[in-house]
């Protein structure tokens, strides 16, 4: 019978989980720990490799919290990350040895994100599988809207109206920046702590050092209007998907629908990059409802469909 074995990443383990990341069907660079360990002074890391005698066949990129394991709550997805050769049953037997390494290290609960599945064209839903087998549940499940860029594009009529109307009196302008100043001071912040009374999760500074080190990854388009910035959007860009992490206007952005304006371009140009979605994320509220109506409707207006983001909860017993 196969035999696994699991144990907690360290610094000398750095150069092999990187090129492990490198060559798996379903990681992105958020898993490189370059990325992963830029706040590492927020969470008390627990991420795990598990061999195969001397090999290496799968990695999970964890944090603990008391007497729980999550995958990881620094990052917007995670979950157990393997190359495509590794099949089913061997993902079942890799997911045994790590609830019982869980169990050997006094964890109660394991907390259980996955990719959302577009992000994939392979395939990635053995492990969910495995976990609903052993009394895992589904402890709630979140809408992330995404444009499928394979299949016509469905903005509607309204937006497209406004998008020409802009377009066509040059008005504004889209610039690719590579410093992170004018968006993130300017507007960002501002609005955020205007709106919501929060700073953005990545500082500055922080954004900066991710975007030296990914700079093929991470990147800030704005929208100008006489040489002021009045709209922006932060993209993090893996193999087919392109993710806004941020996106965010002025008062005078507003008026002009700066957003909508860069939104539609990026849609467009990612389109003919041939990448497969344009990811604008999660629309969850702690309301009523459980979802924000107002950016629903925004993201489904820009050509987006509903997907789903799952978060799984599993006792160790």
């Amino acid at each position: 019978m196969t035999k696994y074995t699991v144990k907690k990443y360290n610094q000398n383990d750095f150069a092999i989980w990187n090129d492990f990341v490198a060559q798996a069907k379903n990681a992105t660079f958020l898993f490189h720990r370059d990325f992963m360990e830029y706040h590492r002074d927020r969470f008390e890391d627990f991420s795990l490799l598990i061999f195969e005698e001397e090999k290496l066949r799968a990695i999970l990129p964890a944090n603990k919290r008391e007497n729980a394991v999550y995958s990881h709550q620094g990052l917007t997805y995670g979950g157990l990350v393997y190359l495509s050769k590794l099949k089913a049953e061997k993902v079942s037997l890799i997911l045994d040895e790590i609830l019982h390494f869980l169990k050997e290290n006094k964890i109660q609960t394991f907390y259980y994100k996955p990719i959302p599945d577009f992000y994939f064209s392979e395939g990635n839903k053995e492990i969910e599988f495995f976990l609903i087998k052993r009394g895992a549940v589904l402890e709630r499940k979140e809408m992330n809207l995404a444009v499928n860029l394979s299949m016509p594009l469905k903005i509607s009529k309204s937006k497209l109206k406004h998008f020409r109307r802009i377009e066509k009196k040059n008005d504004l302008y889209i610039v690719e920046e590579q410093n992170f100043y004018p968006f993130w001071e300017k507007i960002l912040a501002p609005r955020l702590l205007k709106k919501f009374g929060v700073k953005p999760v990545h500082s500055k500074g922080e954004i900066t050092l991710l975007k030296s080190k990914f700079p093929q990854n991470i990147k800030q388009f704005s929208a100008y209007k006489n040489d002021q910035i009045i709209a922006g959007i932060t993209i993090f860009e893996t193999k087919n998907v392109v993710k806004s992490q941020y996106g965010a206007t002025s008062k005078t952005g507003e008026e002009f629908r700066a957003l909508d304006f860069l939104f539609i371009n990026l849609i467009q140009m990612y389109n003919q990059n041939g990448k497969c979605f344009f990811d604008m994320g999660i629309v969850d509220e702690d309301n009523e409802s459980g979802y924000n109506e107002g950016l629903l409707k925004q993201k489904e207006e820009l050509g987006c469909s509903v997907y789903g983001q799952e978060f799984y909860k599993i006792s160790i017993k």
